[in-house]
């Protein structure tokens, strides 16, 4: 299962997210300093239930930890999208 696949997994098994993306925005950062070292840049966009009544620190916090030690292993930067189902339906 290759990085972008394993946080998919993860992040649907700890948030049951209603919407997930994930894309590997890495190409984009070759030859970064922090790139250097194989681990990669993400972006995700999860809406899920999980974010209900938290602020936004405190949902990044969730996604960090659903992905647990692939923060220190395989992501060196990840830009996150968090938002409850209620926040996604009112974007449309």
């Amino acid at each position: 299962m290759n990085r972008l696949e394993r946080i998919r997994v993860a992040l649907e098994a700890a948030l049951a997210p209603q919407l997930l993306e994930v894309e590997d925005d890495s190409h984009r950062h070759a030859g970064h300093a922090g790139a250097r070292d194989g681990r990669g840049h993400f972006n995700v966009t999860v809406v899920s239930e999980a974010f209900a009544g938290k602020p936004p620190l405190a949902r990044h916090r969730t996604v960090y930890a659903a992905l647990g030690e692939m923060m220190q292993t395989d992501i060196h930067a990840l830009s996150i999208n968090a938002l409850t189902p209620a926040e996604h339906a009112g974007r449309g």
